[in-house]
């Protein structure tokens, strides 16, 4: 990677640049120069066409030309007054980050009136709004349908936040922390511990926690091995534990899928996932927080609407 931060890089592209530049105004120049004297006939290229179609070495238009030299008077011009030439930045003093930085604050002061109404009331009593599900559900679609899904209904891998089960827990105070700073969530993988006919019955012995089509003799054998190696946190009955994120395994809502096969490979290989912190995504500004407020709002009326 630093053969692409050094400061020859910089240097490169101004010298590319410019050379360019001047390169087409050399060969345009040294292609223009002929005039025709008065009366005299221009060159003819022995090209003929349809019979009487002639082409003629005769000098371009001096508007043509106009175009082609403006077109450099502009590029250096450009060159000047804004970026372009490696890290020269320009008499202007133009950034894209400046840029970007004033059209945040217009939005801002813009949306600040319409945010501070909903800071004002408890997330529950927010979530039944229609202007504010509005307002959450396209900071939804901005921060996390990338993972989520745009209806929310999650993938594998990926929790759906519409069917009311939780892995952290889905009051208001929880979904803000979940936004807020993120989650990360770790299952050790447990296939050389068991073995595979180990990891086989204690696989057995989950599906017979939610009631799935499973081998009896396998899962008697299996729930010895759970209590003894998953029980910690997944509890003995199997419920999981919100206060570490470990799933409930007895409500039939899979994260990796519930098949026998899935189930396995998750035993085996464990699992490692991730959601990343929305505090420093959603910007430094003073909106932050409402943002939050409202994205929470949205989050938590998910489960609950009718």
């Amino acid at each position: 990677m630093s053969d692409f931060t050094s400061g020859f890089w910089p240097i490169y592209i101004s010298v590319i640049t410019l050379v360019s530049i001047i390169g087409t105004w050399v060969f345009l120049k040294s292609q223009t120069t002929r005039k025709l004297a008065p009366g005299e006939k221009p060159e003819l290229i022995k090209h003929t066409w349809d019979g009487d179609l002639q082409d003629l070495n005769n000098p371009l238009p001096r508007w043509w030309l106009g175009l082609f030299y403006g077109t450099m008077v502009f590029a250096l011009a450009y060159l000047v007054l804004w970026p372009g030439l490696g890290n020269y930045a320009g008499v202007l003093g133009w950034t894209s980050t400046a840029e970007y930085e004033t059209e945040v604050k217009a939005a801002e002061a813009r949306f600040q009136p319409v945010y501070a109404g909903f800071t004002q009331q408890d997330i529950a009593t927010v979530a039944t709004d229609p202007d504010a599900r509005a307002i959450g559900r396209n900071l939804f679609l901005t921060y996390c349908s990338q993972c989520h899904g745009s209806d929310a209904a999650g993938a594998r891998g990926f929790p759906n936040l519409t069917d009311g089960d939780w892995l952290y827990g889905g009051d208001p105070d929880t979904i803000k922390a979940t936004l807020t700073g993120g989650r990360a969530g770790m299952m050790p993988a447990m296939g050389v511990a068991l073995g595979a006919q180990g990891t086989k019955e204690v696989a057995n012995y989950v599906l017979s926690l939610s009631g799935r089509r499973h081998d009896a003799a396998l899962a008697a054998t299996g729930r010895t091995k759970f209590a003894e190696n998953c029980a910690a946190c997944h509890t003995p009955e199997g419920a999981g534990m919100q206060a570490i994120g470990s799933p409930n395994l007895t409500d039939k809502v899979w994260l990796y899928g519930g098949s026998e096969a899935a189930i396995i490979e998750t035993i085996t290989k464990g699992r490692n996932g991730a959601m990343p912190r929305l505090d420093q995504t959603l910007g430094t500004t003073s909106n932050k927080e409402a943002k939050l407020h409202l994205l929470t709002a949205y989050v938590y009326g998910l489960s609950r609407q009718p």
